[in-house]
């Protein structure tokens, strides 16, 4: 069965190759590297507020922000969760 996070990215990916009309994330790549990036800095800066002062749905809701900003400046940058995910591995194997 597919991840969540992998089906995000799919979806990501689609709206990258057949833009919808309305569609955010469209929103988002029209508007260019330097916007999505500046995105994934407000949501990570909202994740910081709500783990001090915020409820734990708050956090929740404030991390889903971020992985999805996140997900479609990766994209921006032709990088995959597949990516992420070896070089994850690499970081991780004995030395």
């Amino acid at each position: 069965m597919e991840d969540m996070l992998d089906q995000l990215e799919a979806i990501i990916r689609d709206r990258r190759r057949r833009p919808a009309a309305g569609s955010y994330t469209n929103q988002l790549f029209d508007a260019g590297r330097e916007k999505i990036a500046q995105k994934v800095g407000e949501e990570a800066v909202e994740v910081l507020i709500a783990a001090l002062r915020q409820s734990r749905d708050d956090q929740l809701d404030e991390l889903a922000d971020l992985i999805y900003h996140t997900l479609v400046l990766m994209v921006e940058l032709d990088l995959s969760l597949d990516d992420l995910r070896q070089r994850l591995r690499e970081r991780h194997q004995p030395r």
